[in-house]
């Protein structure tokens, strides 16, 4: 199977083929990040790399030999319901998520046998849209199923006989490693609030900066994490954990078996690089469990 992957990102969607055990041929990705490049030919060095999708033209895709497979996850971040002011929301027209549009033209030159596109979750109108250019309505799964981070995501694809994964019942306590483990700099000697042992943020930290006074969430071991996001992107905001009478920012590894990626897998690159690279890719066996929808079709 020959595979053009679209905003791909640390090639989540190679690992996702391999746990599905569906063979590739030729993997193509379009991809502009530095950093996510190289995590990516570490562990793929035979992916083509074709650069900036809007640069892809349609003479560099009439040379591609034969893709089966289009699969992507266009840009969020005019989509998402994270967004603090939803007046700053200009859905599918903003700057970073009208790339979908360039999905939907490659969609529509190669015209692939099967197709998955990933987003998150948005206003009706706009879900609306790309259901009508892909021809088919999407799918809502959240990753908590297979993880201990809560990711709920809309897939539009054209697989047949997609169910919900099994719950695997995976918390933040299985994942994390032991606290005798982590290195200093993860910690925080910070004052923080705390809300209690039955609570999902067990601890409220209390981060000041100048005359800026930012009260951060730490959760409780026994909770589920939610969504992971470009945490690497400056600022203070990885996810934070409660562990052992203290608090502290769950380590890059943590933020990879959380998107069910191996352990260590984005560290050719730095812990900001792995944080951001990790909350923009895809949790793997969510997109393996879709990728087995392919086994047994002909």
């Amino acid at each position: 199977m020959n595979v053009l992957s679209l905003f791909d990102g640390i090639s989540c969607g190679q690992l996702a083929f391999e746990r599905a055990g569906i063979k590739i041929d030729k993997y193509f990705a379009s991809e502009i990040e530095p950093k996510a490049i190289k995590v990516t030919q570490k562990h793929y060095p035979n992916t083509t790399q074709m650069g900036d999708v809007t640069q892809v033209r349609d003479g560099d895709l009439s040379s591609l030999q034969g893709i089966d497979f289009l699969i992507g996850g266009s840009p969020c971040q005019d989509l998402s319901p994270y967004k603090l002011n939803r007046n700053d929301a200009k859905g599918l027209e903003g700057s970073k998520s009208k790339l979908f549009y360039h999905y939907e033209r490659v969609f529509k030159y190669i015209k692939p046998r099967y197709f998955l596109l990933e987003n998150v979750v948005m206003e009706k109108e706009w879900e609306d849209i790309i259901t009508e250019i892909l021809g088919v309505e999407p799918i809502l799964i959240n990753s908590s199923l297979v993880s201990a981070a809560e990711r709920k995501r809309l897939y539009w694809t054209n697989i047949p006989n997609i169910s919900q994964p099994e719950d695997k019942g995976v918390f933040i306590k299985d994942i994390i490693v032991p606290a005798n483990e982590v290195p200093d700099k993860y910690w925080y000697d910070l004052p923080f609030i705390y809300n209690g042992d039955d609570k999902k943020v067990q601890c409220t930290l209390d981060v000041q900066k100048g005359f800026q006074r930012n009260m951060k969430e730490v959760y409780n071991q026994n909770a589920k994490c939610n969504t992971l996001l470009a945490d690497g992107d400056g600022g203070n905001r990885q996810k934070k954990v409660y562990q052992d009478g203290r608090c502290r920012k769950f380590m890059p590894i943590e933020y990879e078996r959380m998107q069910t990626l191996p352990d260590n897998y984005t560290d050719c690159v730095s812990d900001s690089a792995r944080y951001s690279a990790v909350g923009n890719g895809w949790t793997v066996d969510v997109i393996a469990h879709i990728f087995k929808g392919l086994n047994g079709v002909k």
